[in-house]
């Protein structure tokens, strides 16, 4: 039977390796030869690769200034590529260097120019390639780590690394996560996240360009898939490292009965959204009504609807306000809306000629309908002042807004009844004086 395996005493031993390997090539260095020469070279081509950076930076930033027209991810492009110019032309410089010296002399009196133009490379395609991570600070991570392999992977040191990672583990029973796993399971997770998102986004467009499908469903099918590809992709990224994840299954169903009771109202406002979605009564476009808020529904997310206002406020209503309250949907089964107007003119016009004015100026403004549902005036009741009037025209455009139709209809027929002579009258009180003494 064998003695179990101290894990301090090989990371000693690990660490004692390393050391070692680290001295040898410190002293290799310290002693004048070819290998303190290529050091030298390699520092010289940074410093002058440092100074390109500075020059060529100015020129390049000068020159973007002085065109026009430029889309934001060529902008974006542009700066990506100043920050990390000093890195390609280090690139550059030492794979130039290194081609000449591998001709002229031994190719071993050049082999540490070769890995430092190999490394150059290698990190600026890893910076160009972790662009298409979203998350910032998985970004981070993601770059750090493909740096740290590509490094040690180009210096032929990967697997001892690898080793001494794997023996830095948390072991509880069965349960073993090693700083290795952990480290892998990020960038691993991260990659494929980010192939979900590409996947997905390319998968949201096909479906926002196929007219036959709904809005609402256009919606709920975009989230269906983002849902689907990035959980896709998160147990790939787990099984791909070797996590056991059934060791984890009672310990969230506890979370989850948790969460159940102190999340009800996100996980209401959750259904609600599927719900809204499917049944298409609310859809990205429609003009609604909820309380004192009027506008038109901008997004729907999964936990609240965004509605825009006339005046460009932004309303983040849950949505099982939307489900449970009552909405005005003025665009739901057609674009139709009616409005009312009410007026007023003296006894002494002619009601006959004032409805045929009135109906005469709703016609003339812009966005009314006169086909098929035209414009019509009513008498509604004869008041102590006027003879009431009701003017009643449609439109189908209400994201247009409504109070400005209205306020052109108002001075439409205000036009009207000044060019026809109709009054408008308003209440007139006497007031009579007695005299006292009488």
């Amino acid at each position: 039977m064998q003695d179990p395996v101290d894990p301090f005493a090989e990371f000693l031993l690990t660490m004692q390796e390393l050391w070692i390997g680290i001295s040898g090539f410190l002293g290799g260095v310290i002693q004048p030869g070819w290998r303190q020469n290529q050091v030298i070279i390699v520092v010289v081509l940074a410093f002058v690769a440092w100074g390109l950076h500075r020059s060529t930076g100015n020129m390049l930033e000068n020159w973007v200034r002085s065109r026009e027209g430029w889309a934001k991810w060529q902008l974006r492009m542009i700066v990506q590529i100043k920050r990390r110019l000093g890195l390609m032309w280090f690139a550059v410089l030492t794979g130039v260097v290194y081609l000449v010296m591998q001709n002229i002399t031994w190719p071993s009196r050049s082999y540490l120019i070769g890995i430092a133009a190999m490394l150059a490379v290698v990190w600026v395609g890893i910076a160009f390639a972790v662009r298409l991570v979203r998350n910032r600070p998985l970004r981070r991570i993601v770059t750090w780590g493909l740096w740290i392999y590509a490094t040690l992977y180009l210096l032929n040191v990967s697997d001892e690394v690898a080793q001494f990672l794997d023996r830095v583990a948390l072991e509880l029973g069965d349960f073993r996560l090693s700083l290795l796993t952990l480290i892998t399971s990020v960038v691993v997770i991260g990659i494929l996240v980010t192939l979900a998102r590409i996947a997905s986004t390319a998968t949201a467009s096909t479906i926002r360009r196929n007219e036959e499908i709904s809005p609402s469903m256009q919606v709920l099918a975009v989230k269906g898939v983002q849902l689907a590809m990035y959980g896709i992709a998160f147990y790939l990224g787990v099984n791909a490292v070797g996590i056991d994840l059934t060791g984890l299954a009672v310990l969230s169903g506890a979370i989850g009965v948790g969460l159940g009771f102190g999340l009800q109202k996100v996980v209401s406002n959750l259904v609600s959204g599927v719900i809204i979605l499917l049944d298409k009564s609310i859809k990205p476009g429609d003009v609604i009504s909820l309380g004192e808020t009027f506008g038109w529904i901008q997004t729907l997310g999964a936990r609240y609807a965004s509605v825009v206002t006339r005046d460009g406020k932004e309303y983040l209503i849950p949505n099982e306000d939307l489900i449970t309250g009552q909405v005005v949907n003025w665009s739901h089964s057609n674009d139709f809306v009616r409005l009312d107007i009410y007026f007023g003119t003296a006894y002494a016009d002619d009601p006959h000629k004032v409805r045929e004015l009135a109906i005469g100026a709703a016609a003339g403004v812009n966005r009314v309908l006169s086909h098929p549902k035209p414009p019509v005036c009513h008498i509604v009741g004869f008041g102590d002042s006027s003879v009431d009037y009701i003017l009643r025209f449609w439109i189908r455009d209400p994201t247009g807004g409504l109070t400005n139709i209205r306020g052109n209809v108002y001075l439409a027929l205000w036009d009207a009844f000044q060019e026809n002579d109709i009054s408008i009258p308003f209440p007139q009180r006497e007031v009579r004086m007695l005299d006292e003494n009488a």
